[in-house]
């Protein structure tokens, strides 16, 4: 679902004039509108910028502007914009609102907060190897090295 008219008309003045080369020399813009429309696509259904379909400018065209927009806060004043419009248009209901934790991810490697119970500790059999020689009973058996 690409932006209507009337939704067009309340972001084309958010959005800022394209740099032109002093020269004149260089392709031509795509289209704010255009690239919009690509920039939502991806961010509604999460898909993979390289997933972008055809009938939206090249992926890299709109990752570029979208990352350009980003730092210039422009994203922040469309994404404002858009939901005052859905709104007033009584579509949006900010009593439904909710977090969903399950999303969120962690690096892989960070610190341990506890330990593990025994039914989620690691069972590879270089694991439980390498505890049979770390336990102290072992220990005890072992002819000592130099």
């Amino acid at each position: 679902m690409d932006l209507t008219n009337e939704q067009w008309e309340v972001l084309e003045p958010l959005i800022p004039e394209n740099p032109r080369r002093a020269d004149g020399r260089g392709r031509p813009w795509k289209n704010n509108r255009d690239v919009l429309n690509g920039i939502l696509w991806v961010l509604r259904t999460g898909a993979p910028w390289k997933d972008l379909p055809d009938r939206y400018p090249p992926y890299q065209t709109c990752h570029r502007r979208f990352q350009r927009w980003s730092d210039e806060g422009v994203m922040e004043k469309i994404l404002l914009a858009l939901s005052e419009h859905l709104k007033e248009r009584g579509k949006l209901n900010l009593s439904e609102a909710f977090i969903d934790g399950s999303f969120s991810g962690a690096k892989k490697g960070g610190f341990a907060l506890g330990r593990l119970n025994a039914g989620r500790a690691a069972k590879s059999w270089q694991l439980q190897t390498a505890m049979v020689f770390l336990s102290p009973q072992v220990s005890k058996m072992l002819p000592p090295t130099k």
